[in-house]
C-alpha cells in the first residue's frame, strides 16, 4: 500500500508526501497524480522519506519523473540504492 498526500507550500509547486511500499497498482496511481501536477504547469517534488521499497516499475516511474525535472528528496539509503542500481 502507498499513502500518497499532497502537500501545498504556497507556490506553484507540488509535494507528494509518500508513504508505504511503491509497487504493483500504486504506480499507476502516483504516475496519475504527477502526471495532474505537471500538466498544471508548476513543479513536482517527490518527499520519498517514508518508502520503504519501490519495484522495478516504481522505480522507472521516479527515474521518468526526475528526468521531467521533477525534485526526488528524502530517499532512504535502500531506496536510493535502488534508484543507483536501476541506472546501471
Amino acid at each position: 500500500m502507498l499513502k500518497i498526500v499532497s502537500v501545498g507550500d504556497g507556490h506553484e509547486t507540488v509535494r507528494l508526501v509518500l508513504e508505504g511500499q511503491l509497487i504493483g497498482p500504486w504506480v499507476d496511481e502516483l504516475r496519475r497524480v504527477c502526471e495532474e501536477a505537471l500538466d498544471s504547469g508548476g513543479g513536482l517534488t517527490l518527499d520519498l522519506g517514508a518508502v520503504t521499497f519501490v519495484d522495478r516499475t516504481g522505480v522507472e516511474l521516479v527515474r521518468r519523473l526526475a528526468g521531467r525535472h521533477a525534485a526526488i528528496t528524502n530517499s532512504s539509503l535502500f531506496v536510493t540504492e535502488q534508484l543507483k542500481a536501476a541506472e546501471r
